[in-house]
C-alpha cells in the first residue's frame, strides 16, 4: 500500500512536471510560428503557404524543446533515460507529438462543427481538446518512449 501511494506520487509529480515542460514548449512553438511568419517570412495571415511554413518551424522548435527539456526534467530515472536518449526513441517521440497535433485539428474541427465558432464556447472546446492532448501526448510518450518506466 505505501509503495502504491509512493508511486502514484512520483507519477503525479512527473506529470506535473511534464505539464510544466508542454507550457515552456507551446510559447517556444507560438514565440518561432510567429516571429517566422512575421519577422523572417515578412508575411501575414492571410498568406496561407507563409502560414503552413511557420506553423512547421513553431512545431518543429517546440517538438525539439520538448523532448530535451522532458528528459532533462520529467522522464529522469536512469531506466528512462537509457530509453529516451536515442534515435529511435526521437523519431517515437516525434511521433506522438505529430498524432498529437492530428488529434488537435481534428477534435477541433469537430468541435467547431458541433458548436459553431462562438467565442467563449470555442475557447472552452480549445481548452478542452488541448487537455485531451496533453494526456495523449504524456501517456504516449511515456508508454511507447520510455516504455511505461
Amino acid at each position: 500500500m505505501a509503495e502504491e501511494k509512493k508511486l502514484d506520487k512520483k507519477n503525479l509529480m512527473e506529470f506535473l512536471r511534464y505539464v510544466i515542460v508542454g507550457g515552456i514548449s507551446a510559447v517556444v512553438d507560438m514565440a518561432v510560428n510567429y516571429g517566422m511568419l512575421y519577422y523572417i517570412l515578412k508575411a501575414d495571415k492571410n498568406d496561407s503557404t507563409a502560414v503552413a511554413v511557420s506553423v512547421t518551424a513553431g512545431f518543429i522548435a517546440g517538438i525539439i524543446v520538448n523532448y530535451i527539456l522532458s528528459n532533462l526534467f520529467v522522464f529522469t530515472s536512469e531506466e528512462q533515460k537509457e530509453k529516451g536518449r536515442n534515435v529511435k526513441a526521437f523519431l517515437l517521440y516525434v511521433l506522438v507529438g505529430v498524432i498529437g497535433y492530428g488529434l488537435t485539428v481534428g477534435l477541433t474541427l469537430i468541435g467547431t462543427k458541433l458548436i459553431g465558432e462562438s467565442r467563449i464556447w470555442y475557447l472552452i472546446m480549445t481548452c478542452f481538446v488541448k487537455g485531451i492532448v496533453l494526456i495523449w501526448n504524456y501517456l504516449g510518450r511515456k508508454i511507447l518512449v520510455y516504455k511505461g518506466k
